[in-house]
């Protein structure tokens, strides 16, 4: 079991829905927090109200900003990728910018922080990754064109991280929540199943860190059912389509 007490965490994409709120849990459970987002603002009002707490504001979209931060932010145990992007959209009213801009800050933007940060944990020999995923990175999705792909490579990317970084000492994970409730779930139209508050889902991410268990889908049924259809025929996916 993880101890956070006393431990720093960088917590990239942590002004909003669960990035706030697990900043939250792990500072009630001890963690000395370095908070990022491109909203200074909200950073700053949030680290107000925690101890142990300092903001570095950043866009993971520009690598010498992301460089800049490393450098300040230095010596880190853990490092939690929860920066996203999302917008709906069919690809029967692709939008290429949007598109563009959900994958910069999913997927592109982790590579860049990993890239600046990756090195120093192996170098240490210890260090602990959590990259927050999506259960929509699990199959293509309707009107999920940029949002659902970078997930997805977000989790083929923890998958090859895992096979590399063992024996290293640095731990990875990849967390796929479902709906959360936040300013960008409010973008749909549509019912969201066993949708959670921020907090209840932090919570879980608190959980699987806490863990050395490589993979933690949530909420249960809802995720055994996403995985259930990798085993269905495409003739049933997509049947009258």
């Amino acid at each position: 079991m993880n101890s956070f007490d006393g431990k720093t965490y960088w917590i990239i994409g942590a002004s909003e829905g669960l990035g706030r709120a697990l900043a939250q849990a792990l500072s009630r459970q001890g963690a000395h927090l370095v908070l990022s987002a491109r909203n200074a603002d909200r950073l700053a009002e949030i680290c107000d109200a925690l101890p142990n707490a300092r903001a570095v504001p950043l866009d993971v979209t520009d690598l010498t900003a992301v460089r800049r931060a490393v450098a300040e932010v230095r010596k880190l145990d853990g490092l939690v990728y929860n920066a996203g992007a999302y917008d709906p959209m069919s690809a029967s009213d692709w939008d290429t910018e949007a598109a563009l801009a959900m994958s910069d800050v999913n997927y592109t933007g982790a590579l860049r922080v990993l890239g600046e940060t990756v090195p120093g944990f192996v170098q240490a020999g210890r260090g602990d990754i959590t990259l927050i995923g999506s259960l929509a990175g699990y199959h293509g999705l309707p009107a999920a064109i940029g949002y659902a792909a970078s997930k997805a490579a977000l989790i083929s990317l923890a998958e090859t991280m895992r096979h590399d970084l063992a024996g290293t000492g640095v731990t990875i994970r990849i967390v796929n929540p479902g709906f959360i409730k936040t300013r960008l779930t409010e973008k749909n139209s549509f019912k969201m199943p066993m949708l959670m508050t921020p907090e209840d889902a932090a919570g879980r991410v608190l959980k699987a860190m806490s863990r050395r268990r490589f993979r933690t889908d949530f909420p249960a049924p809802f995720s055994w059912v996403i995985r259930l259809i990798d085993y269905l025929p495409d003739v049933l996916i997509y049947r009258g389509k």
